[in-house]
């Protein structure tokens, strides 16, 4: 009996030693580092292109803002937006609010120019009385009754005058009538940001007035959008663009770039520079004003070019270097590595083209698994 407790008390005491030996060799096992385990990746023929990206809109290429040209309210409105309209086409009929300072001065001209005409009557009459004795010379009748004409033509015209600022037309102009605005060029409407009843006041050289409606030719768009400092000094007028809307994203547009801003302003703490392209846009496919939008510009290519993913690109000394793979590929455990210099070509952010230092059998160390 005491043989068998014997036993048992040594067999768990070889237990207990087994156990403590085990968690020391885990412990220790555990502290160990580990070795690095890199990806490996072989260099390939591809295309490369450095892109630069502006974001901006797409706007029509001529965009008017319709004005009145006197002070009033809408009394109609005969257009909405969406609409498509030919130049002349009335936009809006306004009824005029005439300006009192305006008016008054309207109609002391009328009165002035009234007792003007019935002085100068009163002397072509005295004048042409004394031709016909033979007192005053014909030249000198001629030239009074030459003033009546003119007084009675000074009189039709503040007549006039008045009517324009009381009803914005007048019987002389009866082509012209400002109460009815007209758009001048052909377009489709874009916005419309008054109704009936809004009062307007009209463009003059102390006012640009309100608007009443805005016109864009939708016929002929541009990208216009900004780009960062970086990039512009590579850009150049006459460039091609990829241009791909955020509300289209299976469409691409080709643009031309015709315009890059010789003075940056501050966005955000950086400095960007405007640019606008030409945009061609395809037959069928429907383009509205204001949409968000990103231009692809190729700064420059190079066609099947020998390249490598960036991330087997290290920097030592502000020099490229690449490490080739030395061991045995199949031994993950025990990765050896050379370093080798490598010139470098352009970039598009994922690859980069290699000029010289490697070529397409070699193994070459990537990111750490």
């Amino acid at each position: 009996m005491k043989d068998s407790k014997n036993i048992f008390k040594k067999a768990l005491w070889v237990l207990l030693a087994c156990f403590v030996g085990y968690t020391f060799y885990f412990l220790w096992a555990q502290s160990q580092p580990k070795p690095d385990i890199y990806e490996l990746l072989t260099p390939e023929q591809r295309n490369i292109q450095q892109i630069c990206i502006a974001t901006g809109t797409i706007e029509a290429r001529e965009i008017v803002d319709l004005k009145p040209q006197v002070t009033g309210t809408v009394s109609e409105l005969r257009v909405k937006a969406g609409d498509f309209v030919k130049q002349g086409d009335i936009i809006a009929v306004l009824k005029v609010i005439p300006d009192m300072s305006q008016l008054n001065n309207a109609q002391s001209n009328v009165e002035s120019a009234r007792i003007t005409l019935e002085e100068t009557e009163r002397e072509a009459r005295r004048s042409q009385a004394l031709f016909e004795k033979g007192v005053i010379s014909k030249e000198e009748n001629e030239s009074k009754q030459a003033e009546l004409a003119k007084a009675k033509e000074t009189l039709i015209a503040a007549k006039y005058a008045v009517d324009v600022i009381t009803k914005g037309s007048s019987k002389r102009s009866a082509t012209v009538n400002t109460t009815e605005v007209r758009t001048n060029m052909s377009g489709v409407v874009l916005n419309i940001p008054v109704k009936v009843g809004t009062s307007v006041s009209g463009s003059s050289q102390f006012s640009e007035g309100t608007t009443i409606a805005k016109v864009g030719n939708m016929s002929n768009i541009i990208f216009k959008g900004n780009i960062d400092e970086t990039a512009v000094d590579q850009l150049r007028i006459g460039m091609e663009a990829k241009v791909t809307i955020g509300a289209k994203p299976d469409e691409t547009l080709m643009a031309t770039l015709e315009y890059i801003a010789p003075e940056g302003t501050e966005q955000n703490g950086a400095k960007v520079f405007e640019i606008r392209a030409g945009v061609k846009v395809p037959n069928g496919v429907k383009i509205r004003s204001g949409y968000s939008a990103n231009a692809d510009i190729v700064l420059a290519e190079v066609k099947d070019a020998l390249a490598i993913d960036e991330s087997a690109i290290v920097f030592e000394d502000q020099k490229p270097y690449v490490y080739q793979l030395t061991s045995k590929e199949s031994d993950e455990e025990n990765q050896q590595f050379k370093r080798l210099p490598v010139e470098l070509g352009i970039s598009d952010g994922l690859f980069v083209a290699i000029k010289s230092g490697v070529d397409k059998s070699m193994k070459l160390r990537g990111r750490k698994k």
